[in-house]
């Protein structure tokens, strides 16, 4: 018998377990429609099996808003005795010879890490492990682990995350970048100074509670003699569309080591001012919540997150 409270766990039929397995996946997903794909049903399936459930406890577990749902107070407790469960009973299962790893995996990352590094090496992992379903969603926010049904976070920030688990991953560096015809139009190979004369490409939210400018004031602390940055600009949320649009020539941007140097490699952007510099202040981490046992699927998506960047960590060259 699972571990559940007595008007939750007595008794169970086939019934009560489907509508019990298809709250789990509406809770994970916080929306109907989505948990009825996972388990090939209709929303109205979804919606009638969880008000089924909800009838015969006694209780909301859902709060029903405009265009998205919530979990409840009593929801989420039950979330969080079923998550444990099922995990339990995964674990088992999945230790026994020659079973396959199976279940699925939120993983929340910052858009440019997502595009520019994670996603051209899912590949790998899924071939490592096809039974993994991977549910990766992006976002500038810090997520609230309790109410919001993720996994695995990955930030870039100084590593402050109080209450969580939070493991460095990658180490980056910081320098300006811009095109090759951008740097030849302002003559910033042959004089540096005349970066005052440039359009700077912002990150807009580069970390928590960051400003604007903060990467490129950041840079133009570190520099002797003194930078004077050019009041002109253009300001994004992602590092990503930085280094995008100068490589389209709009203007120099401040790129990131492991976001852009693949684009200097293929020669869509050189260091017309100098070579990476600024290392282990701000990096990417591994963050998530204190889990024990830490299910298998977890541990092997993070090791395999380890194993990619362990190479991407030595310095530049």
């Amino acid at each position: 018998m699972l571990n559940l409270p007595p008007r939750l766990g007595a008794g169970l039929n086939s019934s009560q377990f489907a509508n019990l397995y298809t709250f789990q996946a509406a809770a994970r997903h916080l929306s109907f429609a989505r948990a009825a794909r996972e388990l090939c049903l209709t929303p109205s399936a979804v919606s009638h099996r969880i008000a089924r459930l909800e009838r015969g406890l006694g209780l909301q577990l859902f709060q029903r808003l405009p265009r998205q749902i919530r979990l409840s107070e009593d929801g989420e407790r039950i979330f969080t005795i079923l998550q444990g469960t099922l995990d339990a009973l995964r674990e088992a299962l999945q230790h026994a010879p020659g079973a396959q790893i199976a279940g699925s995996l939120a993983v929340y990352v910052r858009p440019s890490l997502a595009e520019c590094w994670l996603v051209p090496r899912l590949a790998d992992f899924s071939s490592r492990y096809p039974g993994i379903a991977l549910d990766i969603r992006v976002g500038n926010e810090r997520i609230d682990f309790r109410t919001q049904q993720i996994d695995l976070a990955l930030y870039y920030s100084q590593g402050e995350f109080p209450g969580l688990v939070a493991t460095r991953l990658l180490d980056e560096r910081l320098a300006p970048v811009c095109s090759p015809a951008y740097a030849r139009q302002q003559g910033l190979l042959e004089n540096p100074g005349n970066l005052r004369h440039c359009t700077l490409l912002h990150d807009a939210q580069a970390w928590d509670d960051a400003a604007f400018d903060a990467e490129w004031r950041l840079w133009a602390a570190h520099q002797q003699p003194p930078v004077e940055l050019p009041p002109r600009g253009l300001s994004f949320d992602r590092s990503d569309l930085c280094a995008l649009a100068a490589s389209h020539h709009a203007g120099i941007a401040i790129g990131r080591y492991q976001l852009v140097r693949e684009r200097i490699a293929r020669g869509e952007l050189l260091l017309p001012l100098g070579g990476f510099s600024l290392p282990g202040r701000w990096a990417y981490y591994l963050v998530h919540p204190p889990r024990e046992p830490m299910p298998l699927r977890l541990q092997l998506f993070i090791d395999w997150l380890q194993q990619c960047a362990a190479a991407d960590n030595a310095p530049p060259g």
